[in-house]
């Protein structure tokens, strides 16, 4: 492919105070403002987030983890290699969302201590002017402080959920180039591209909330220790509505869990089915069928929207909760206040009201969507490990040894193989047989008589039931079957590699294409 002139990422050579206030982006959105973006405004990847530094190093993992799993006699877990690639670096990014959301505890408090100041009276007594303004100067840092680790969080979170997704898809796409004959009679092109296309971005979403798991619990128990001492036993009348929610929340986590597991098996089917139709239009065309397939993939459609329609419903009540539950918890706590013979000032009320509000954020929303995010990331990671572990085609046959005659290039002896084994009969049954250097070897038969699996079995893409192939030298293979990529005609010839005008024009010669780049 041709590289455009992509710009040097002004990211890697940032300091502290662009990378804090994103001002490394200025200039992209300066051009943005003027005009549409286009491919050479992008700048390029650093070398941390690209593909096969990324791909290659979880694929390591990977590989340990299948190892491990062989020699201790149990099935490979795709999340504990997940888990072992990348959790110093997400760890790390919880420092952010911690912070953020330790200032947003805290911050009713010093709210409370300024409004005390304006207070006539007060049991505990007057607020000075002096730490009035300090409670302001706190009140206002605090605020900034929370807007830019707010920004930073997710900066890093998302770019952290994107390097995950890029490895996986990496694994994937490599995954696919190696599948035997009967890992491919278990797959298909639809489910494949829904693997790439739908499960990966689990993963996006999934570490956007994935700290709340943990911060959720942690928040709640800071804010119940300060009701406690601002209200009294009281405030456990409004936590009674958050510890009713969380097991509604959970049981919302499982069936969004299973909803998603069978919307992704009918989302597999469509996709296949409409792989099948696209390939044979012309057979379905012919015949008249167009009104059968519509139907059956009407009806495919049909339940996978069912199966959406109901994670929306869910979905609904999940967001139904959450701008319910606040007035609910605040009416009941302060009714409970209020009902044990206490009067409510201004700065109770305030803090009170400040105090449920943040963790009304995390426990009716961010812990119950990283519950969600979670079980459907999960359902992803059991569908792409089911993948990832499927058979392999064969290393690339053992090469000859020098020792052995010079002169034989190709040696075949008693091969079988099978292309579905349940069909009995191999598809290459004891094939004996050597080619020496300079000799050409035809080999003529019918159609199905088992010519190209002779080739697939030499290239080690069909499996060998017993017997070996051992080749000297490396192998080159021209397909029958023509392909060509979208893009010009000396992007295909070049592919990637650097412009040779020689070679360039003995290709174009070659392959009779003279004429019509000169006419066009």
């Amino acid at each position: 492919m041709e590289r455009t002139g992509s710009r040097d990422n002004p990211s890697a050579s940032a300091n502290l105070f662009s990378r804090v206030f994103f001002c490394w982006l200025s200039p992209l959105f300066s051009v943005g403002c003027r005009r549409r973006l286009e491919e050479h405004d992008m700048y390029e990847v650093l070398p941390e987030d690209r593909s096969g530094r990324l791909g290659e190093a979880l694929q390591r993992y990977w590989d340990e983890e299948v190892l491990s799993a062989k020699q201790d006699l149990r099935p490979p877990k795709l999340t504990r290699v997940l888990i072992r690639c990348y959790w110093k670096s997400y760890s790390l990014i919880g420092i952010y969302i911690f912070t953020e959301e330790a200032i947003k505890v805290f911050q009713p408090v010093l709210l409370g201590k300024l409004i005390r100041y304006f207070e006539p009276q007060h049991d505990g007594g007057a607020v000075s002017q002096s730490e009035a303004y300090g409670y302001a100067a706190a009140v206002c840092c605090s605020t900034v402080a929370m807007a830019l680790l707010h920004h930073i969080y997710f900066y890093h979170v998302q770019r952290a959920g994107m390097k995950i997704r890029i490895a996986v898809c990496h694994m994937i796409y490599r995954k696919a180039l190696r599948l035997n004959s009967s890992a491919l009679a278990k797959t298909t092109t639809g489910q494949i591209v829904n693997l790439l296309s739908n499960d990966v971005n689990k993963f996006d979403e999934v570490t956007l909330f994935l700290h709340f798991l943990w911060l959720g619990p942690l928040q709640t128990a800071a804010a119940l220790l300060l009701l406690l001492s601002l209200m009294g036993p009281s405030c456990l009348a409004g936590m009674v509505v958050l510890v009713v929610l969380t097991p509604v929340q959970t049981l919302f986590g499982r069936l969004f869990s299973s909803l998603r597991g069978q919307t992704a098996t009918l989302t597999d089917d469509r996709i296949r089915i409409m792989s099948e139709v696209v390939s044979g239009i012309r057979v379905i065309k012919m015949y008249g069928w167009e009104k059968p397939f519509a139907q059956l993939v009407n009806e495919v459609r049909r339940k996978e929207c069912s199966k959406v329609m109901k994670s929306s419903y869910l979905r609904a009540l999940n967001m139904a909760s959450f701008f319910v539950a606040n007035k609910v918890i605040v009416f009941m706590a302060i009714g409970a206040y209020v009902l044990s013979g206490n009067k409510v000032s201004a700065s109770t009320a305030f803090v009170a009201v400040s105090l449920y509000g943040a963790i009304r954020l995390t426990i009716t929303l961010f812990f119950p969507s990283a519950i969600e995010k979670v079980s459907e990331a999960l359902i992803s990671v059991r569908r792409i490990k089911k993948f990832l572990l499927l058979d392999e085609v064969a290393q690339q046959p053992a090469g000859l040894p020098e020792t052995e005659t010079k002169d034989c290039m190709v040696e075949v002896q008693d091969l079988t193989c099978y292309w579905n084994k349940r069909l009995g009969s191999p598809t290459l049954h004891n094939l004996s047989f050597t080619v020496r250097s300079g000799e050409l070897l035809a080999v003529i038969g019918p159609v199905g008589a088992g010519k190209s699996s002779l080739l697939a079995a030499i290239l080690g893409e069909l499996s060998q039931e017993s017997g070996g192939v051992k080749v000297k030298g490396r192998l080159t293979y021209a397909s029958q079957q023509p392909w060509i990529f979208p893009g010009t005609v000396r992007s295909n010839i070049l592919f990637g590699k650097d412009l040779d005008p020689q070679k360039y024009e003995r290709v174009l010669q070659a392959c009779a294409l003279k004429k019509d780049v000169t006419s066009s």
